[in-house]
């Protein structure tokens, strides 16, 4: 039985961060069964003390007001908590009736009773600095994880070390046997659900519910547990201010554990280090972008890629970074893993986590890059933004991704908040880019009754190489202003010109002057004084060449060109002295017209039939259908409750307090 030794003695009183360091240091290194209670009790005081009962003054600037502080933790105190756990458990569970040596079902709903029996019935879901045992044994409060963490502390205390957490993205339970093959709920459900504490986590497994990863959850060990005990910490002290000192404190523990691999099955707690170090780099560490990585790597190599926050870890950082191209691929990566669950209505996080990157962070990302922003940044990459197609793919993947997660499901999850939200953002990305898309459906899709017009048929059909017949025109490939399709906009307008001249000039052969113009106008500035009858029709000064800002500013305001810009950048820039000083803060004297066209043509696979019914429209040439998208988006029919095992649903809500996530933090452009 793990005990409260004279070696540990030896370590108080703990009078800063390099005491709590060494004490972890040797439970880590000099014993194969560190104590969690004792190392539970230090940590939650020492949170307790540096957030919950911190004060500072109200009326003076908070961020210099907090002097650099910390607890000086007594052994009398450890002590005493320590033994009153001791006493509380060995007092309430007789052991002459478990003699197997190994943990029962029994026996872990007996020790689960006992924590529950001493919790507050007040309401206090969500709240901060419950995940300790210094909570419990102070406050008689315990979160989610904190129940489980000690009933796992509570068996070890009773010599049951078979007893071990298993933790999803957001659920705690135990698992027990000999083999570690039974699990047992015995956590927090909200009130008036205690029955279900000592059941298995089966039948969530068998719902495909987020909560229980598809049985893929991680496994601790008593090193993990450990580790989970850090990573729990919350150095927060309100909404908007941390403890420096706890969130050093958590950093250095943090790195203690990945310098001995007890971080290396754990993508949450490799989540929260490179959070910290993305806060705070500590010299001669791998950076944040490392670590990120390496949760996704061991997501997908030890846990069947179940895990979803270790792309929207990643994610968020890149994100953070200003790097939205790379983000958008782990969002939408991270929509492909959900897509594997049912939603259900205790999927709360997961759901919040969704929510806020296509209705708040993918909307500012289109913003920023669109005309309609503050900040004019197309020129931050060779391929802007939004005439990038494989952004539109991206965006694509991860709705069909959160489509697919909504069916069979019981409960929707697209309202019209998110239909707006994607209506928004598709709509501002280039028309052309919808012509490098080519949409595929698994499983096939049933085709509409009604045949497809001509002006629905999709326009990478026009511009894969292959001659076609629209209008009753030609279309050939071209290097004007649309790329392959440069006559399917330019014709029409031709024709319906020259129509209006008279019958006998319908006979004879198109001007080639008029083409010529038509086309032209696509590519250059036209020149106003050619339509008063003299000069040249276009202005000759080449797109590439550089312009500097004070030119620009000087320029005529009665409409004549600036030199070196064409329309396209002159709509999408606030004024001309934006392109120029784009340009300059790049090092760039070129401005490069991105012809889409010439760009990879992205291959997107929709599953959910959400998107596969919308595949027409995301694709087609015509005028983009914002009322349709939201419409086929918001439909409920495709959230029918399919009658399978994998998709049946129980009338019974619980209510979880969820495991501690990392505090969002506000985004930075």
């Amino acid at each position: 039985m793990a005990g409260f030794r004279d070696r540990e003695q030896q370590y108080f009183p703990l009078q800063d961060s390099e005491a709590v360091i060494r004490l972890f240091k040797y439970q880590l290194e000099n014993t194969d069964d560190p104590n969690l209670a004792l190392l539970s009790i230090i940590v939650g005081c020492i949170e307790n003390t540096l957030t919950v009962n911190r004060a500072f003054p109200q009326d003076v600037d908070s961020s210099k007001s907090l002097e650099p502080i910390f607890p000086v933790i007594e052994i009398v105190t450890v002590e005493a908590l320590y033994s009153k756990f001791v006493s509380q458990i060995k007092g309430a569970v007789d052991l002459t009736r478990y003699k197997s040596g190994y943990a029962t079902r029994e026996l872990v709903k007996r020790v689960s009773d006992v924590i529950w029996s001493n919790l507050t019935r007040s309401y206090y879901k969500d709240k901060a600095h419950l995940q300790s045992l210094y909570s419990y044994l102070t406050g008689n409060k315990l979160d989610c994880f904190g129940v489980a963490f000690g009933v796992v502390a509570a068996c070890q205390v009773l010599g049951f070390n078979d007893v071990h957490l298993a933790l999803s993205e957001d659920h705690a339970w135990v698992i027990f046997g000999k083999n570690g093959e039974d699990t047992a709920e015995v956590t927090w459900h909200g009130k008036g659900n205690e029955d279900k504490r000592g059941q298995p986590v089966s039948c969530g497994v068998d719902e495909r519910r987020w909560l229980y990863l598809n049985s893929y959850p991680v496994k601790c060990t008593r090193y993990m547990e450990v580790a989970s005990m850090v990573s729990g910490i919350n150095p927060s002290i309100n909404a908007s201010m941390d403890s420096v000192e706890m969130a050093s404190l958590q950093q250095e523990l943090l790195w203690l554990l990945y310098d001995k691999n007890h971080l290396k099955l754990y993508p949450m707690a490799l989540g929260n280090l490179g959070d910290l170090e993305e806060i705070i780099a500590t010299p001669g560490r791998p950076p944040p972008a490392t670590l990120f990585k390496e949760a996704v790597d061991t997501a997908k190599a030890v846990y069947s890629n179940r895990h979803v926050y270790p792309y929207t870890y990643f994610g968020s950082y890149l994100y953070r970074k200003g790097l939205y191209r790379d983000a958008l691929k782990f969002w939408a990566e991270a929509s492909s893993v959900i897509s594997g669950y049912n939603y259900n209505r205790e999927d709360e996080e997961i759901y919040k986590e969704f929510l806020e990157i296509a209705n708040e962070l993918i909307p500012h990302v289109v913003k920023l890059m669109s005309n309609d922003g503050v900040q004019f940044k197309p020129c931050l990459e060779r391929v802007p933004f939004l005439q990038d197609p494989e952004c539109y793919a991206l965006l694509l993947r991860f709705y069909d991704g959160i489509c697919e997660w909504e069916e069979g499901s019981s409960t929707p999850v697209l309202h019209i908040g998110w239909a707006k939200q994607f209506a928004y953002s598709l709509s501002k990305f280039d028309p052309k880019v919808r012509s490098r898309i080519v949409i595929e459906c698994e499983g096939g899709v049933e085709e509409d009754s009604d045949s497809e017009t001509e002006e629905d048929e999709p326009v990478q059909k026009l511009t894969n190489g292959k001659n076609g017949k629209k209008h009753g025109l030609d279309h050939t490939d071209g290097n004007g202003l649309n790329g392959g399709g440069d006559d399917d906009h330019i014709n029409p307008t031709i024709q319906e010109l020259e129509s209006k001249v008279g019958t006998e000039s319908q006979n004879e052969a198109r001007n080639p002057n008029i083409v010529a113009l038509a086309q032209a106008c696509g590519e250059s500035i036209l020149n106003p004084e050619y339509l008063l009858g003299s000069g040249e029709p276009f202005t000759s000064v080449p797109k590439t060449v550089a312009v500097d800002i004070s030119e620009l500013l000087s320029s005529k305001a009665n409409g004549s060109p600036f030199p070196g810009m064409t329309m396209d950048s002159m709509l999408k820039a606030d004024s001309p002295a934006d392109m120029a000083l784009c340009r300059h803060s790049l090092g760039q004297s070129d401005f490069v017209e991105i012809d889409i066209s010439k760009l990879e043509i992205q291959k997107v696979v929709f599953k959910s039939q959400k998107m596969k019914g919308l595949r027409k429209l995301l694709t087609s040439s015509a005028k983009f259908n914002s009322s349709a998208i939201k419409l086929q988006l918001t439909a409920q029919s495709q959230v029918s409750v399919k009658h399978s095992i994998h998709s049946k649903r129980s009338s019974e809500s619980y209510d979880y307090a969820g495991i501690r996530k990392r505090m969002r933090r506000e985004s930075k452009d």
